[in-house]
């Protein structure tokens, strides 16, 4: 069973084809179409709806700085309901547009707009109106949770963060418009504090969607549903790690709750779908009308979602471990960790790193968009892949299997037998969307060296937009310069949207170890990059204008390395 709350109201399903997505569910399960369909791929926002993570559910720990345990995760999230699957809403409060209004008598002309949709109207932020609700829904979470921290500030401060520019633009970097153009838009994400504080000051009434109260509402409210027919034997029925959250026509989602539990149902089914954030996956099932028979869902795993550091000695991958140069630690990543999860994580240990995620996808996308799922997915142009390569990261990989021998039971009742491997993510790739993960596999963590003073990460993505694109083209270098900062003793070159997979560039690579750190050794390297590859021509670029970009990235790098070392030595 999954259960969550879809505007304010309790729903409990069983019997539902797994591969229904949330915007699916809304429009032809509830009739609530206020959601829309746009592209049907995750990429113009027209289907963004928001949700908050109730109370009961788990959170997945972070750390700080001190080792102590944080909650990264903003109360409020967005997501592109078009490929999202309605059972990864377990435990969540579910807010469509038509839900932010302050409306008791259900009359349009009597409602009390949220903030957002007040300054949409004021501002003319709508034309067309079909990407309105999706821009509403983006503005109302960056406002709720701007509103929820500041409540915290003013406590001590007394006045209230207006949110930024760069703020509001980031927040609706995942929605298009195609008519009404974004000044107004962003005009409208400005107003919204005033708005919201010219209400304080009026006390007008305000409909709160703070976690504690929505939940207190809900839970005694009169309106709490049980859709789909939910058999009474099994509404108050216990968790069952091998028993399917969602059952229909044969087809079966499994949301397992702890590795134990994941190692056994993926021992009993090898051949299933293993689904974490499906901001890939889900586009198997709208475009590709893939209709999954055996789903095993990873958002309950909440092992999966942590982060530690680790002594490299430990790390059977790591060949180095001996060497004085080798780092004396690894940052280890679960494999379910989405990218909101990461990025106060690699902003403290690998700055670099964090400042690329505002050019990965949109802020729908990076909250559930995961790291393994990243990697797992084999696209020759996925982000992540080509800077993990240049910070010789490795990969955690488990192989499930069913223990008949030992056990002496059946399938449904035996244990399960794994193995773990570690391997360099370098080993991992094999062809054009083809790894090292076999039937009943999965990625349980990735392991990343600590970098040393005297190493430096660059990166660089081209794409035809700014934010909200898959890369052209994408190169990582981590260079190891001598104590002096004057010779290049190690280089590694990620490269991504440049063959089937990703890849590092060895040739050029040996190029550049053993030379003084400046410009020209760059440039002469870059010469030598057509020895490790050969790109691809597509629809996002030419094989010639990959060539040249890379090459110039590539000493762009130098340059950048260059001028660091000047301002250290200023």
């Amino acid at each position: 069973m999954i259960s969550f709350y879809l505007n304010g109201k309790r729903h409990e399903l069983t019997q539902l084809n797994p591969n229904t997505t949330v915007l699916e569910y809304l429009r032809l399960h509830e009739g609530q179409t206020d959601t829309k369909e746009g592209c049907g791929s995750g990429d113009c926002g027209a289907c963004t709806v928001m949700a908050q993570r109730l109370p009961s559910t788990n959170q997945p720990a972070l750390n700080d700085e001190n080792g102590d345990e944080k909650n990264a995760t903003p109360p409020f999230y967005t997501v592109n309901s078009c490929i999202t699957l309605v059972s990864l809403m377990d435990g969540n409060h579910l807010m469509t547009a038509s839900y932010l209004a302050d409306n008791p008598e259900h009359h349009p002309e009597r409602a009390l707009l949220h903030p957002a949709q007040q300054a949409m109207v004021e501002c003319h932020g709508s034309q067309c109106g079909f990407c309105t609700p999706g821009f509403v829904m983006s503005l109302a979470c960056v406002y709720e949770n701007n509103r929820m921290q500041t409540s915290l500030e003013a406590e001590n401060q007394g006045d209230a963060k207006q949110l930024s520019y760069d703020e509001v633009v980031a927040s609706i970097s995942g929605n298009l418009c195609r008519c009404t153009g974004y000044r107004p838009i962003i005009e409208a994400g400005l107003l919204m504090s005033d708005i919201g504080q010219q209400r304080e000051a009026e006390q007008s009434a305000v409909k709160d969607l703070t976690i504690s109260l929505a939940t207190d509402a809900m839970s005694s409210t009169k309106e709490s549903t049980v859709s789909e027919n939910v058999p009474t034997e099994l509404k108050n029925e216990e968790p069952n790690g091998m028993a399917p959250a969602l059952n229909d026509a044969g087809r079966q989602l499994y949301m397992p709750k702890s590795l134990d539990e994941l190692n056994q149902v993926l021992a009993a089914n090898p051949q299933a779908t293993i689904w974490a954030g499906g901001t890939d996956l889900g586009l198997s099932v709208t475009q590709h009308l893939v209709d999954h028979e055996v789903i095993i869902q990873l958002s309950g795993v909440e092992a999966l979602k942590s982060w530690s550091l680790l002594d490299a000695k430990s790390d059977s991958s790591n060949k180095e471990s001996n060497n004085e140069q080798a780092p004396s630690q690894l940052l280890v990543l679960g494999a379910s960790m989405s990218y909101q999860q990461m990025l106060p994580v690699l902003e403290q240990y690998f700055p670099s790193f964090a400042q690329v995620f505002e050019r990965i996808a949109s802020p729908q996308i990076r909250n559930m968009g995961t790291i393994g799922g990243n990697i797992a997915n084999a696209s020759p142009i996925g982000d992540l892949p080509p800077i993990l390569l240049a910070l010789d990261a490795s990969i955690h990989l488990r192989h499930c299997a069913p223990n008949r021998e030992e056990s002496g039971n059946d399938l449904g009742n035996s244990d399960s037998v794994y193995t773990d491997e570690i391997i360099p993510l370098s080993e991992f790739f094999l062809d054009y969307k083809k790894t090292k993960l076999q039937a009943g596999s999965y990625v349980v963590a990735i392991h990343i060296p600590l970098m040393h003073d005297n190493q430096h990460l660059f990166i660089h993505k081209i794409s035809k937009r700014y934010e909200d694109d898959i890369s052209a083209c994408l190169l990582a270098a981590r260079i190891d310069v001598s104590a002096d900062g004057m010779k290049i003793e190690n280089a590694k070159i990620g490269l991504g949207g440049m063959a089937a997979i990703p890849l590092l560039a060895t040739t050029c690579q040996q190029a550049l170890i053993g030379q003084a750190a400046e410009v020209a050794s760059f440039e002469q390297a870059a010469q030598v990059l057509s020895a490790d590859v050969t790109p691809m021509t597509d629809v996002r670029a030419s094989r010639e204008y990959r060539s040249h970009v890379v090459q110039r990235l590539l000493v762009k790098c130098g340059k950048q390395l260059v001028a660091g070392r000047q301002t250290e030595t200023a």
